[in-house]
């Protein structure tokens, strides 16, 4: 999605007139829904400086301009882009605009420098060349017509504010290779930009370059689980950008500093669904095993170990995979600092104790940094999902307290599911009443989110993308009992809908439900898909989510007796029935909230209970509104499609 396109003659008419804050303001409000003037205010002096680069005789003003184009399954925008032909061949010049006056080097951390002032204060961000080059990456890595056709990319960054020093530290060595792949241009070096710009465009967009790189087919999106053997032989897979590349170099220097020093240390990464946590946890296990470090991946949860254990087989023996790929409740057994590195993932769903019986060792969290010279600790705390899930950042802070270990922290935002909008996620967990936010009626991007009136609709819906590459699957809550003696006969339907005449089974106990194409035929529950991702997801949500009186409740007796979950809350409502209420209402809400972030291009839901249906309904057509004069948005009900007029 692009906000703004123009040929560069349309381009300075409305710098010089004055009406490009405005013009991109009401595509801004049309596209996306949400901002204001202040901020599009923002972007003007940045603008009216490109304006002034692209007042060259020699630059085709019939070459194209474009501004804050999103990179697909993203939410990261590209500032600027100019494209044209050389005569010969497409190109497309990325421009990161920059209004920064100062920097830092970091000698320490690749690709990384301290910015003096960037929201008010001192703070690590990427350096504008590795920014622009990630970018550019990313968009040849998502879009196939870019790679193809081919369309060539040129990234570069303009900091139009920022005065040329003797020595700079933004030119320094440390970041030579980066430079080198994306050139950086300060104030004063104008013309320098303008001789980059006029070396690829020569000649005007007559082949629709911008059309083509907006509308360009968008390759199915890499999995983690698709790219673990890639990845372990140091093949790089993922582009690291923005706060995943900083929380990246500062735990590999950390690592690095305490082990050398003799101290443990623990790192604490929050981020919520899709913002890369997996990808950054398996890129930190590649580069430590590189740096011959004793390294291991650590999961409670086994689905997606169970998938990166498949998807090696063949690429190394099982002894190997076996090693690098541990549950959480190994290490109540093992010495102090007995490995180099634990890189901890779903550390939400750590347990208290270890062992098939619950009767072992004394808490889980200690335990892995006791293990440990240094740990890792990935969560998002609204992830917790059973009664026995106890991981949070203050208790890991505690015991880390407790075994004298330095703490440091870091967080993702960036999104690279529910196509990259963290807008989702926020309007998401205001509709579930997890907590109010700012995002009532809005998503932030077009994400295809659809409410279904038939549960047969939805797989109907999910089989057709599942065609595609394998990547749909159909989720459910946990509020059928499982038949054990059906639990590796798809055949046995566990789920059933009578009033649809809808069936279905658990997924089943002999196959890795993720991966398995026929596993399409199944329903996931939580503990299968948590940790993984779709291209898109259809959940069935049962009765223990409703909406009555006004407001989402949830109703525990509604679970399966077979949920192990919410396994003692019966005695626990007893005993103190507040806390209890309290933390069971969590669980069914953040197990939906889970279930329903699992795809990264789409989610369609179908509710048991009509009214939440229609709640859901309700929501959506107040996130299409505004929109509503432009196009009309479509949400599926039954067979047909619902227009909001």
């Amino acid at each position: 999605m692009i906000i703004y396109e123009a040929q560069i003659s349309e381009f300075l008419d409305d710098v010089s007139n004055e009406v490009i804050v405005d013009r991109l303001y009401n595509v801004y409000q049309e596209k996306i829904g949400r901002t204001s003037k202040s901020e599009i205010r923002s972007w003007d002096h940045s603008l009216q400086r490109m304006s002034n680069v692209l007042r060259d005789r020699d630059i085709p003003k019939d070459a194209k301009a474009a501004i804050e184009f999103k990179i697909p399954n993203t939410g990261k925008r590209v500032d600027f882009i100019i494209a044209g032909n050389d005569g010969k061949t497409d190109h497309a010049v990325i421009v990161e605009l920059k209004q920064w006056e100062t920097v830092e080097k970091n000698n320490r951390l690749d690709a990384v420098v301290v910015e003096t002032y960037l929201g008010g204060s001192k703070r690590l961000t990427t350096h504008p060349s590795y920014q622009a080059w990630s970018y550019a990456s990313l968009i040849e890595d998502f879009n196939e017509e870019v790679r193809t056709a081919p369309i060539h990319l040129h990234p570069c960054a303009y900091l139009h504010n920022y005065f040329i020093l003797e020595n700079d530290p933004i030119l320094d060595e440390h970041y030579a290779e980066h430079i080198e792949k994306a050139p950086i241009f300060r104030k004063g070096e104008m013309e320098q930009l303008r001789q980059f710009i006029k070396k690829y465009i020569k000649y005007g967009d007559k082949n629709d370059i911008i059309a083509r790189i907006e509308n360009g087919r968008i390759k199915p999106s890499k999995s983690l689980q698709d790219s673990m053997a890639a990845m372990l032989q140091g093949n790089p897979e993922f582009i690291m950008i923005d706060d995943q590349k900083v929380v990246y170099e500062r735990i590999l220097d950390y690592v690095t500093g305490c082990i050398s020093e003799n101290k443990k240390g623990v790192f604490i990464v929050k981020g919520g669904p899709g913002t890369g946590k997996s990808v950054l946890a398996i890129n930190l296990l590649v580069q430590l095993i590189q740096n011959d470090y004793f390294a291991m991946y650590v999961t409670k949860n086994s689905a997606p170990r169970d998938v990166y254990a498949t998807k090696l087989k063949g690429t190394m023996k099982k002894k190997s995979i076996d090693n690098l790929f541990k549950g959480s409740g190994s290490f109540h057994a093992a010495d102090k600092n007995e490995f180099d590195v634990l890189i901890v993932d779903e550390a939400h769903r750590l347990n208290e104790k270890s062992g098939l019986f619950n009767n072992l060792g004394e808490n889980q969290v200690k335990e892995l940094i006791n293990s440990a010279k240094f740990s890792v600790f990935f969560i998002d705390e609204a992830q917790r999902v059973t009664l026995k899930d106890i991981g949070s950042v203050d208790l890991i802070k505690k015991y880390a307290s407790e075994l004298d270990v330095n703490v440091f922290e870091g967080e993702l935002a960036s999104q690279f599911r529910c196509d990259g909008s963290d807008g989702y996620i926020a309007w998401l967990d205001d509709v579930l009443g997890i907590r109010e936010t700012a995002n009532n009626n809005d998503l932030g991007m077009e994400y295809d989110i659809r409410i279904f009136d038939s549960p047969n609709e939805l797989r109907k819906i999910i089989k057709e993308k599942n065609a595609i590459n394998n990547k749909a699957r159909i989720v459910a809550g946990y509020c059928w009992e499982w038949i054990s003696e059906g639990k590796n006969n798809r055949d046995v339907h566990d789920i059933n809908i009578e009033e649809h005449d809808f069936s279905i089974s658990w997924n089943l106990g002999n196959d890795i439900w993720a991966i398995a194409e026929e596993s399409v035929d199944e329903a996931g529950c939580i503990h299968t898909c948590q940790g993984l991702e779709f291209d898109f997801v259809g959940v069935i949500i049962g009765d223990d989510l409703r909406f009555e009186n006004g407001k989402v409740v949830t109703d525990y007796t509604k679970r399966a007796k077979t949920d192990q979950s919410i396994k003692g809350i019966k005695k626990w409502m007893k005993e103190d029935p507040v806390a209890a209420t309290k933390a069971v209402d969590a669980i069914i809400r953040n197990t939906y909230r889970t279930l329903m972030t699992r795809g990264q291009k789409g989610c369609y839901v179908y509710c048991t209970d009509n009214e939440l249906a229609k709640y859901f309904k309700s929501r959506l057509r107040k996130v299409y509104k505004e929109r509503a004069e432009t196009k009309n948005l479509l949400i599926a009900e039954h067979s047909e499609e619902y227009k909001f007029k």
